[in-house]
């Protein structure tokens, strides 16, 4: 499990800069947590402080109920991927990972199996200043799997891959979480964490905003509607009315209702003996659902389209 309380990071001496404000969260085994925020939120900063990288101004945080630093044997406790190519390019691969096990005392069967598991057996002996962004990722992904960790922390593990190797990570991602391990998995695909993540923690300038279930984050976002069809659309309009509820039609009888729920309008039909032909939540995507949560967070914004200048 990974444990962060009070987590806050600034840098800086007269006007410091807060990267990490404050920031408690637990990652639980057994399940792919998203960490998701805008660039800038933090991100980067706190996953460095996790892996004790970098040292919180206050705060503490703890994998598998210690400092990363106090694990004897961190590679067989932590996997981390946090930049793929830092590696020494006039290495091969399988040196590479040769190099990182000798220091735990990890066998060459064990280097061969992830270099396996990652794709990479064909191109172990090639020097890694050849390999392809992609590559360089599965590389990442095999040095965070040598020590065959509970923990795994990943910032952007599907950036440079195609879309097979995108699946593939996936697939991996998955399969870990459910031999148990602690998964917290950094990415900027809304669409991939929507389908690979089960939890979120969603911070922006430093802050959490969010700490919660794929499902229930996007259920509760505020954003969706209700597709209304009824021969008394006019009526239920006149009912339904009020500052909170936008209501909008692109046909007869047809109304998108937002700022009330479906069984809100279904009561009020009923109430009214309104017919209803047609009565339909409309969900909204996870990256629609952040976007709205995240929108006064963005450090760098851009004007929406077809928005004054």
């Amino acid at each position: 499990m990974i444990r962060a309380h009070g987590l806050t990071k600034r840098y800086g001496g007269k006007n410091p800069k807060t990267a990490v404000d404050g920031l408690s969260f637990e990652v639980r085994p057994g399940t792919v947590t998203g960490f998701l925020g805008p660039n800038g939120a933090g991100k980067s900063t706190t996953m460095r402080m996790l892996l004790g990288l970098d040292a919180p101004t206050a705060g503490r945080c703890t994998i598998g109920g210690r400092a990363y630093a106090a694990h004897t044997a961190p590679l067989t406790e932590v996997g981390a991927l946090l930049e793929a190519r830092s590696i020494h390019p006039g290495r091969s691969a399988y040196h590479h990972l040769m190099a990182l096990a000798h220091t735990h005392g990890i066998p060459r069967s064990r280097v061969e199996d992830v270099l396996a598991t990652t794709g990479l057996s064909d191109v172990a002996g090639r020097r890694v200043k050849g390999f392809s962004l992609g590559m360089g990722q599965r590389l990442g992904i095999a040095a965070a799997l040598l020590g065959e960790p509970s923990t795994l922390i990943l910032d952007e593990p599907v950036n440079g891959l195609d879309p097979e190797g995108v699946l593939w990570i996936r697939n991996l991602l998955k399969a870990q979480a459910a031999e148990g391990r602690t998964v917290l998995v950094s990415s900027h695909l809304m669409s991939e964490m929507s389908v690979t993540a089960d939890h979120l923690i969603i911070i922006g300038r430093g802050r959490l905003l969010a700490d919660t279930t794929v499902e229930r984050f996007v259920r509760d976002s505020g954003s969706g509607s209700v597709k209304v069809v009824s021969p008394a659309a006019a009526r239920l309009t006149e009912l339904l009315a009020g500052p909170a509820v936008t209501i909008t039609s692109d046909a007869p009888g047809t109304l998108d209702i937002r700022g009330t729920d479906a069984e809100h309008i279904g009561t009020t039909a009923a109430a009214h003996s309104i017919p209803l032909f047609e009565l339909t939540p409309q969900s909204v995507s996870l990256e629609q659902a952040f976007m709205d949560l995240t929108h006064d967070s963005v450090e760098y914004g851009t004007p929406l389209e077809g928005a004054a200048a």
